[in-house]
């Protein structure tokens, strides 16, 4: 079986190129190894620039009930300090954004598979070949791979070397903890991590933290031990979850996180989009907007004739220095000096998140060139 275009993950990423291609009147085929939308490890922040890629591929997160997102709120020990957010957001659970997807690509002509494992991706010839776990195999051209944080053999990524962990875990807030919270994300520093809680749809809070694999083994590397950690370590969140309801039976988690890490270059065909082509630090909460942006540039690439190789430099190019402020920005957070000092001066200048936005947000100003190389 042949298309011209194949895209191995239905995620934001995947379902957004998918979508793009399709309305160009190009064949695609969208392979998911879930059979469907399911919620996952993301702390679900849809940031001014997310929602403006959504837009345009026919996503209206407000009808999906997306909670508007106005202040961040940042909490370590005992204390606490708010600003307004510099740019609009929203916050809406992924199964719920990734249901709207799948149902839009399918719409736009997209031929999906769902509930199918890639094994294996090789390229014969002038065609990639993808491997399914039941043996068939699916070829195409051009690949998109955008299977978010789960690597595919032979295009792994760079392992972890912190070996960060992270959990997610639905609550239902106690009424007054769940008017407070608002139209707020709150960011929560402790040692070797952090967490943030916000808002989501159907009046759920999303809790979604990070720590490095050594400080959970102090706990025993179990949940319960570490949430309890976590608000011995920060007060604020133990007031946040006070008589609050757990909504899942166990929290989801995901390890080996190479935050940081930005794809160097690709193969002819092969478009790395997503979590697959850069993963920035979760606290700047532009997770989403960098799998939509990728998947956007990718796309113009693709139909502009750059090939894969020269597309994957560009994009690394144009991350660059954002992702590296990011990531000078999460080693602060988890300094015990910075968790003392950063309340105290969000406080005393509120301004200061409308730099640290402008400065770690990938999409403010990564524009990837998309003409053609000269021949």
């Amino acid at each position: 079986m042949q298309d011209e275009v194949l895209i191995l993950g239905g995620g934001v990423a995947g379902c957004a190129a998918a979508i793009a291609l399709a309305r160009r009147g190009r064949r695609v085929a969208l392979i998911e190894r879930e059979p469907t939308p399911r919620h996952k490890v993301c702390g679900e922040f849809l940031s001014g620039e997310a929602l403006e890629d959504l837009h345009p591929i026919g996503i209206d997160v407000a009808s999906l009930g997306a909670v508007p997102i106005g202040h961040v709120r940042l909490a370590a020990a005992t204390r606490a300090a708010e600003a307004p957010l510099p740019f609009r957001a929203a916050s809406l659970t992924r199964k719920a954004l990734d249901t709207a997807l799948l149902a839009e690509a399918v719409a736009a002509g997209v031929r999906l598979e769902s509930g199918r494992r890639v094994q294996s991706l090789r390229t014969t010839g002038n065609l990639w070949r993808a491997t399914l776990d039941d043996a068939t195999t699916r070829e195409a051209s051009t690949v998109f791979l955008a299977t978010g944080k789960h690597d595919l053999r032979g295009h792994a990524r760079p392992k972890d070397p912190e070996q960060w962990v992270a959990f997610k875990m639905y609550f239902r807030l106690a009424p007054a903890q769940a008017a407070e919270l608002a139209d707020a994300s709150e960011l929560m520093l402790y040692p070797g991590g952090y967490g943030g809680i916000q808002p989501v749809e159907d009046g759920m809070a999303n809790l979604c933290c990070v720590v490095q694999q050594g400080h959970l083994a102090r706990v025993g590397h179990r949940w319960e031990s570490f949430l309890a950690k976590m608000q011995q370590d920060c007060p604020h969140l133990a007031m946040r979850l006070a008589g609050a309801e757990p909504l899942l039976a166990k929290p989801i988690a995901i390890t080996h996180i190479p935050y940081g890490y930005i794809r160097r270059t690709s193969e002819d065909g092969l478009y790395c989009i997503g979590d697959q082509a850069a993963v920035i630090p979760s606290f700047t909460g532009d997770g989403i907007s960098i799998a939509l942006h990728t998947a956007r540039h990718a796309t113009a690439a693709y139909l502009a004739g750059v090939p894969a190789p020269i597309f994957q430099a560009r994009l690394r190019s144009a991350l660059l220095l954002q992702m590296r402020l990011a990531e000078l920005a999460a080693d602060g957070l988890n300094n015990s000096l910075a968790r003392a000092v950063l309340p105290f001066c969000l406080r005393v200048w509120p301004g200061v998140m409308r730099v640290t936005a402008r400065l770690t947000r990938v999409a403010q100003s990564a524009v990837v060139d998309p003409q053609p190389v000269a021949s």
